[in-house]
């Protein structure tokens, strides 16, 4: 019995784990405790790569990208992108000098191994600047 008691607790803390990761993230993919954005230009189709600094996931819907003068965008995805908000890497390929709206991302897995797993594919939306509440 004393051999599977470890068992027991192991498997009981990743249950209680993900629940809670499942009440943050709901099973729709947003979370509620992304911060809240106050819109505060016209949404453009693309921003040019050399002005980005930062990218910020926050949901499997939802990703904050800073530019060089410190401007916020939203990228509110036009469909859900599955594990995005779980894993919160991805990556993208383009041969023009700017990310687009018609662009596609790939989340990422970093499974510890060699290299991150792509993990399915997902095109971005309108980036609309905005500022972000504290």
């Amino acid at each position: 019995m004393k051999r599977v008691t470890p068992f027991l607790i192991a498997g009981l803390t990743l249950a209680v784990a993900g629940c809670t990761a499942d009440a943050k993230q709901g099973n729709n993919g947003h979370r509620a405790d992304i911060p809240k954005a106050k819109v505060v230009g016209k949404p453009v189709n693309c921003l040019p790569l050399q002005t980005i600094r930062e990218s910020q996931v926050r949901d499997d819907w939802t990703i904050d990208f800073r530019t060089s003068g410190g401007q916020w965008y939203r990228n509110t995805l036009p469909n859900r992108c599955f594990t995005l908000g779980f894993e919160r890497a991805f990556s993208y390929s383009t041969s023009l000098t700017q990310l687009c709206n018609v662009d596609i991302i790939t989340v990422l897995v970093n499974n510890g191994g060699p290299g991150p797993i792509n993990r399915g594919a997902c095109g971005l939306g309108e980036f609309t600047p905005v500022e972000l509440e504290k």
